[in-house]
């Protein structure tokens, strides 16, 4: 034992703290290993990089590592490492003052916050690292020396007030950290962090991938009762992420993925990334190749873990990968975060924002050279994950452009394959300004709608979009490469002023209008309840009649997925188009001209608008009166 032995008080703030610390800001106390493992990794990687820079410094360092062990009968976990120490200066300035400023105004705030989520989300800023050992230790001794020094420092407190540091003669070079243990108690969350079963299951969750190995000798019984003891790495040390890609196989790859994602099919992608400069940080994602069973639950959570220098931090990260991209695995390692960083604070941290905004451009990218280069496996992606990647251009407006490039659509183009909206583009009519879609629940309602005849008739290419997403996307998003999308069950449709051949003349279409002046307004009286509007249309050349709505209408289908959720919406008045040259139209047309009085006329009016409704796979808001009507009418006509 060595000379020099003083008694400390800790600073009153910092003693103030350091009591919320160990008895009430952290409900997972477990993680006192990881972080002292992490601070033994700290200290290997210090002396690696001095005995590279300081010609003077002669130590070995040749085999560097960390030693966990633990004492039943002392009841004591010590954690050892061989790096590059302190000195007794280091350990007051260090151990003694948890920080050299800001310690007063972060109490008053941890004061103030009402509850224990904001006081944890509080401390993560300031950090505490060294003193969650005494959430688990009534009693913590470290021992230590500097590399390049003769002598070493011992440091012992309780934590409540005071720690005494004297000099201690013949330590190695390195620090050992001795936690005297309080008793196991699972109500307090103390697990008994003396089993090795519990210790392999932090080092795992926590320090896998830290460089350096973590070491412990462990019993070993044979078959025939001899027990034997063993030295055993607890880490993988396998970062991949830390790799240069080069020196990383598929296999590897696989298998990490395998880890993390407990999918046991090959991913459809890796992105292997390095981002250097003010903010550095590697990542490791992966694009599966199929959707997860909960991928649309609203407990499901994103897949991107969290690390700072190796060390695991939290899962499923929202901060770090927007929830239309929830289906990306893999992990997120920064080099200048604090290891108690919490959610909160990672929402609201700028150099967070900006590591999400190149990862989302990343994926999206990587997404964009698989449909460039491999169409078929871009197919398959996008059949797992297309409706949720739509839910993008809802909430991300500023990948908008390089979301619609993704988008894939089946269409009347092809009766199997989908396309995309710049192949549609490509395909377009001259003079066609617009991009066509057409929503529904199935494609063979969509392909059977009367919206689609004169589309079918004039060859325009119509996309057929049947995830309940598309109701919302194609009302946000203004065009695409300068061409606006388009409803053909919305709004007023002219196809006749860029059709080739059978174009309609004005006189032809004055005429029609004045052949049916007098039934359309009387129409629109009759069905008021129903339709704000009746009038010829140009859509149609099968049917009798369709409804469609105004250009900025909420759809139908749209509208129920609202009422579905609860939101009580105003009722929308659609309108109905009649096809004039229909004989069903043309003869009621004849009828009212010849007796405008004739009650079944209205019967007549009813059963056309039910008859469009139902086309379109509508609800008839009266089943029963429409049975009752059409039956009569069917009567009549026998």
């Amino acid at each position: 034992m060595g000379s020099n032995a003083e008694t400390l008080e800790f600073q009153t703030e910092t003693r103030q703290l350091l009591r919320l610390v160990i008895h009430s800001i952290y409900s997972n106390k477990d993680i006192f290993l990881r972080e002292l493992i992490s601070n033994a990794s700290d200290a290997l990687d210090k002396l690696r990089l001095e005995s590279l820079t300081d010609s003077s410094l002669v130590e070995d360092t040749t085999d560097l590592h960390i030693w966990l062990e633990a004492d039943k009968d002392a009841r004591t976990l010590t954690v050892r490492d061989n790096g590059i120490g302190m000195s007794r200066d280091d350990l007051v300035e260090l151990i003694g003052t948890i920080a050299k400023s800001g310690t007063a105004d972060l109490l008053q705030k941890i004061k103030e916050s009402k509850d224990t989520a904001t006081a944890e989300s509080l401390i993560g800023q300031f950090g505490v690292g060294f003193y969650s050992a005494f959430m688990v230790a009534d009693k913590v001794t470290l021992r230590t020396r500097r590399a390049g020094t003769s002598s070493g420092t011992q440091w012992e407190s309780d934590g409540e007030g005071v720690y005494t540091i004297q000099e201690v003669d013949g330590l190695p070079v390195g620090t050992t950290v001795t936690l005297h243990l309080k008793p196991t108690d699972s109500e307090d969350g103390l697990a008994d962090y003396l089993s090795e079963s519990k210790i392999r299951q932090i080092v795992k969750q926590y320090s896998d991938f830290i460089r350096w190995p973590i070491r412990m000798a462990t019993e070993h019984t044979s078959a025939d009762g001899e027990t034997t003891r063993d030295v055993d790495t607890l880490n993988s040390m396998k970062a991949l992420w830390a790799r240069p890609r080069s020196e990383v196989s598929e296999d590897e790859y696989h298998e990490f993925y395998q880890q993390i994602s407990h999918d046991w099919q090959a991913p459809a992608e890796t992105i292997h990334m390095r981002a250097e400069g003010t903010f550095e940080y590697e990542a490791l994602l992966f694009i599966p190749s199929q959707a997860p069973f909960d991928l649309f639950s609203r407990e499901t959570k994103p897949g991107v873990q969290l690390y700072v220098k190796r060390v695991f931090i939290m899962d499923d990260c929202e901060a770090l990968m927007p929830n239309y991209l929830r289906f990306i695995k893999g992990v997120v390692d920064a080099h200048d975060l604090s290891l108690n960083v919490s959610r909160e604070i990672l929402q609201h941290d700028r150099q967070i924002r900006g590591v999400r905004r190149r990862l989302v451009k990343k994926v999206l990218g990587a997404l964009k050279d698989m449909q460039a280069k491999d169409a078929e496996r871009y197919t398959k992606v996008w059949t797992q994950f297309g409706r949720a990647l739509k839910e993008g251009l809802i909430e991300d407006t500023d990948n908008t452009d390089a979301l619609l490039e993704l988008v894939s659509a089946a269409s009347t183009h092809d009766p199997e394959k989908t396309t995309t909206l710049r192949q549609y583009v490509e395909r377009m009519k001259d003079g066609q300004e617009s991009i066509y879609y057409l929503t529904g629940e199935t494609r063979a309602m969509v392909e059977n709608s009367p919206h689609m005849e004169a589309f079918t008739a004039k060859g325009y290419e119509v996309l057929i979009l049947t995830d309940p997403v598309d109701e919302v996307w194609v009302d946000q998003v203004p065009a695409f490469d300068g061409h606006r999308l388009q409803s053909i069950a919305k709004g007023q449709v002219d196809l006749d002023a860029s059709a080739d051949g059978d174009q309609e003349t004005d006189a032809d279409k004055a005429q029609r209008e004045q052949d049916f002046a007098d039934l359309l307004p009387w129409l629109a009286t009759t069905l008021s309840e129903q339709v704000k509007q009746v009038r010829l249309s140009s859509r149609l050349t099968t049917s009798a009649a369709c409804i469609v709505g105004d250009a900025h209408d909420v759809a139908p289908t749209l509208e129920k997925m609202y009422r579905a959720m609860g939101q009580q919406l105003p009722t929308v008045k659609r309108i109905l188009e009649l096809n004039p040259t229909h004989p069903l139209i043309t003869a009621l047309r004849t009828a009212h001209a010849a007796n405008a009085d004739d009650p079944a006329l209205a019967e007549i009016a009813e059963l056309v608008y039910g008859s469009a409704l139902l086309a379109e796979g509508g609800d008839l808001p009266d089943p029963a009166r429409f049975t009752r009507l059409l039956t009569d009418r069917l009567t009549r006509a026998l």
